[in-house]
């Protein structure tokens, strides 16, 4: 899963659950109101039957009062919301009601509060001294309504589903509208030289979504404009140089060939060395230059058999290996393709090679191996290099020294540089190794 996924599904999961505890906490809030508003129902209910009955018992007798209670006990409410009464004496007789015992309230004070009916029901009860002798008891339950509270229960229950359903596929819709329009910005800006041709959206209907692409989408066309011009500035630089320096060689040709003395003729060719080298390293830096401009800019980027690029310079520098005294080994695992430039890729191999046919003593060995990932090793066992300087000889114009002399070879200190460059632009990662004998260079792919 992408981490563009991940983050719309966390959206979606974190819009459902707020609605599912939304739906929770409007029932809890629901049954708490139902719950309030049956015990003050039953309190209201309790005064006034309790005031009725005490009323009978002054105006009529106890006689009365006992026939009414009775009464009272026979008719049983449709809602389940039965009353229950107590009429005892303060020697504990029972005189009347279905009420076996008195609860712990003080009729002296006309106390109040809830009692257990049986064990399951609880009721709110009042008691209040008739006469000196007579108690009464009036008591109403407070959870009859167990089926209201259950239809409640089961319309929250369906329709909170129905409302984490319906939120969960709008935020699903919304997530995903989101996430197609966040893809086809990526989409586009992964491709700078479609910017051009991105509509301009009427400034009514922008979005922050719209913002951020049309704003992007001009910061890299600024970006390209700026590349664009310093890579004609360094092309027109490198052609002002370039040309003098073919100049001067050509003259230098013409000057070798009026045959002049050894002297002059030995001066003449260090000089058309030191002039091929100051053109080698002219294009070696603008080659860097250019694969660091590029380096997000996979649009000319194609299909390549690193395993044919591979075999095909090994056999190509075989030879040049054994003329130097060296053998060259290659391991090639077949059918390894990687998306890159062919012309560069070469070259990044060619420069760890003539790395290692530079600093390797006759009579060593150079090997090869290609793997799947793609991860591409070129080991030998010359000098090596100290742990000090694996790092620094990527770094343009840093040459390393001669094991046995601790002279600096010749050249311009470009080459790895060069080949850490193109490494980078193919998101790749080129670095040197601890090994046990010489020196090891691997390409694997950058870890994301």
């Amino acid at each position: 899963m992408s981490p563009a996924r991940s983050i719309f599904s966390r959206l979606v999961a974190a819009a459902t659950l707020l609605a599912a505890l939304t739906v929770l906490g409007l029932w809890l809030v629901t049954e708490r109101t139902i719950d309030a508003a049956l015990k003050e129902s039953a309190r209201e209910a309790v005064d006034v039957d309790l005031a009725g009955l005490a009323d009978i018992y002054s105006s009529s007798g106890e006689a009365d009062l006992v026939r009414r209670i009775e009464d009272r006990l026979a008719l049983r409410p449709a809602d389940g919301g039965a009353p229950h009464y107590l009429l005892m004496r303060t020697d504990g007789v029972r005189l009347a009601g279905d009420l076996e015992a008195w609860p712990d309230l003080d009729a002296a004070i006309s106390e109040r509060g809830m009692i257990a009916i049986g064990h399951r029901s609880s009721a709110y009860a009042r008691s209040t001294r008739l006469a000196p002798d007579r108690w009464l008891l009036v008591a109403h339950e407070v959870d009859p309504a167990r089926s209201l509270k259950a239809g409640v229960r089961t319309v929250f229950l369906v329709g909170g589903a129905i409302l984490v359903l319906v939120v969960a596929m709008l935020g699903k819709f919304s997530a995903d509208r989101l996430k197609r329009r966040i893809a086809r910005i990526n989409r586009t800006l992964s491709h700078p030289d479609e910017l051009a041709s991105m509509p301009e959206l009427p400034r009514q209907t922008r979005d922050e979504i719209d913002e951020l692409a049309a704003n992007s989408a001009q910061v890299i066309l600024r970006v390209r404009n700026l590349l664009e011009a310093h890579s004609d500035t360094t092309d027109r630089l490198a052609h002002e140089i370039r040309t003098p320096l073919t100049h001067l060689d050509a003259r230098l040709v013409k000057a070798l060939e009026t045959q002049p003395d050894e002297q002059v003729t030995r001066r003449l060719t260090e000089a058309r060395s030191e002039i091929r080298q100051l053109v080698s390293m002219l294009e070696s830096l603008l080659d860097i230059a250019w694969s660091k401009a590029h380096l997000s800019d996979r649009s000319m980027l194609t299909p390549v058999d690193m395993s044919a690029l591979v075999t095909n310079l090994c056999e190509l520098y075989a030879d040049s290996a054994e003329d130097a005294g060296l053998v060259l080994q290659w391991e090639v695992e077949p059918g390894v393709v990687l998306d890159g430039d062919e012309a560069q890729l070469g070259r990044l191999l060619a420069n760890l090679l003539d790395n290692a046919l530079k600093y390797v003593p006759r009579g060593g060995t150079i090997r090869v191996t290609l793997g799947d990932g793609p991860v591409l090793v070129v080991a030998d066992d010359g000098p090596g290099i100290a742990e000090a300087d694996r790092t620094r000889i990527f770094e343009r114009f840093q040459r390393g020294p001669d094991a046995k002399g601790g002279e600096e070879r010749p050249g311009a200190g470009l080459g790895l540089a060069l080949a850490s460059a193109i490494a980078q632009r193919h998101s790749m990662i080129l670095e040197c190794l601890p090994s046990a004998t010489g020196a090891l260079f691997q390409l694997r792919r950058e870890t994301p």
